[in-house]
Order: structure tokens, then C-alpha cells, then sequence
């Protein structure tokens, strides 16, 4: 199993934190990243309904037990976006998401 990159700060007990990474991951696989900066990151997804619902359900249940990051999902122009925001001492987190 990989490392978790969960914060100290989290609230999701631990036995469910390897299911979320997974989650995660899932989203990830086909997402195109983009850094405009350290605490932002822009994962361009596919764009379909499906995945916008995904998108949308994980960020909500993590902004519950990591209340820290922003979601931002835009749907516009046939694309689908979801950016990731948290503030400057939490960059690290981002830093992990990112590099998975």
C-alpha cells in the first residue's frame, strides 16, 4: 500500500483513510494537472456527467473532515475542472495529492 498523504489535521478516521486515497487515486488516473500555483492545483477531468457527480461527492465529504481545502468544480465549454485550493501551511498536502 502506498503512503497516506492525509494531514494531521484530518478528521477521517484512519481505517477509512486508505478507501478516500483510493477515491482519489481513481479520480487522478485520467486527470490532467496543472500547478498555477503552490496552493492550487487544476485537474482538467473528463467531462462527463459521471464524473462530474464523482468530483463533486468527494469534494464535499473531504471538506467534512478536511475542512482546509476549497473546491472549485467548473463545468464550461465542454470541459470539466476541479480546483483544488489550500492555504499556504497546508501546500505540502497539495504537494502530495499532486505527485500521486
Amino acid at each position: 500500500m502506498s503512503e497516506i498523504w492525509a494531514p494531521e489535521a484530518c478528521t477521517l478516521p484512519t481505517a477509512e483513510r486508505p478507501f478516500r486515497q483510493a477515491e482519489f487515486d481513481e479520480l487522478l488516473a485520467t486527470a490532467v494537472r496543472h500547478r498555477p500555483e503552490r496552493t492550487r492545483l487544476v485537474l482538467d477531468l473528463e467531462p462527463r456527467p459521471e464524473v462530474a457527480a464523482r468530483a463533486a461527492d468527494l469534494a464535499v465529504r473531504e471538506t467534512g473532515c478536511c475542512s482546509f481545502f476549497t473546491f472549485e468544480l467548473t463545468a464550461t465549454g465542454g470541459g470539466l475542472s476541479l480546483a483544488i485550493s489550500v492555504p499556504d501551511a497546508q501546500a505540502e498536502v497539495l504537494d502530495a495529492l499532486a505527485a500521486r
